[in-house]
């Protein structure tokens, strides 16, 4: 229950126990997982669509020289940002969905209604809901993970130019034209991309460029971003699998779903 810092001010206008009814009558944990959810589909699709276009940039000016050596990837992240457009349109409307669903099965909307009659299509929407969820809660576990791809490339690529730096200080300076960065291998690029790799100073006047850094820190708020966002449905699956089983429990005499 939310606590009331003045509730001598409810009782003085009369409002007092509708004051406590309507706060107890918030489903927070599905109120907390909107909330995150929202936070962290803004960050996933705002930080992946803008990260998407510095890629290709970083990729036509450094990796390949000819256009037809990268159709692929500038294809991917053409469609890419449009399924972003729609992964944020329908987290929004499911966020909502989700909330309002919330907001009606919560055992503290029942204790001030009074007797509450579950009905079948009730228990199977809850029961639905739980299941799109816990999907929904897999598909985006891969996301994650795939979110953690190029971050992973650029944080090497970032190491590599701080050991080339390195390198160039010292009596070993020829050996850092031997380290290199090749984004065939991670398949990003197919293998007859030309040159598809950088070394050396080439590849420490990379990490020195401002357009670096962006592509690396917008790659970054896209995977935390998804982590949120797997966080959020993981806390709507609890959230709805308890309202499921109130709603099971006080329909027990009726149909079931």
């Amino acid at each position: 229950m939310f606590p009331v810092k003045q509730p001598w001010l409810c009782k003085a206008l009369g409002c007092y126990d509708c004051c406590i009814r309507c706060l107890g009558a918030v489903p927070y944990t599905s109120l907390l997982a909107t909330l995150l959810c929202y936070t962290g589909v803004a960050l996933f699709c705002g930080g992946g669509h803008e990260a998407l276009s510095h890629t290709y940039q970083l990729v036509e000016l450094y990796f390949a020289r000819e256009v037809q050596d990268f159709t692929v990837l500038a294809d991917f992240i053409k469609y890419f940002q449009y399924v972003i457009y729609g992964l944020a349109s329908f987290f929004f409307l499911y966020g909502l969905l989700l909330l309002a669903e919330g907001f009606y099965t919560t055992s503290a909307v029942k204790q001030t209604f009074g007797e509450f009659k579950s009905t079948s299509f009730g228990r199977c929407v809850s029961l639905t809901l739980i299941i799109l969820t816990y999907v929904l809660a897999v598909i985006w576990l891969a996301i994650f993970g795939f979110t953690a791809i190029p971050v992973f490339f650029l944080f090497n690529m970032e190491s590599s130019c701080h050991k080339v730096n390195i390198l160039s200080e010292t009596t070993l300076f020829n050996q850092h034209s031997r380290v290199c960065m090749d984004a065939r291998q991670y398949g990003f690029l197919p293998w007859n991309a030309v040159p598809g790799v950088v070394c050396g100073t080439t590849l420490a006047n990379i990490c020195k460029t401002a357009e670096f850094y962006v592509t690396y820190d917008l790659y970054i708020c896209a995977f935390v971003g998804a982590g949120i966002t797997l966080f959020a449905l993981f806390l709507y699956v609890v959230a709805t699998t308890y309202n499921y089983a109130v709603l099971r429990f006080l329909g027990r005499k009726g149909i079931r779903c």
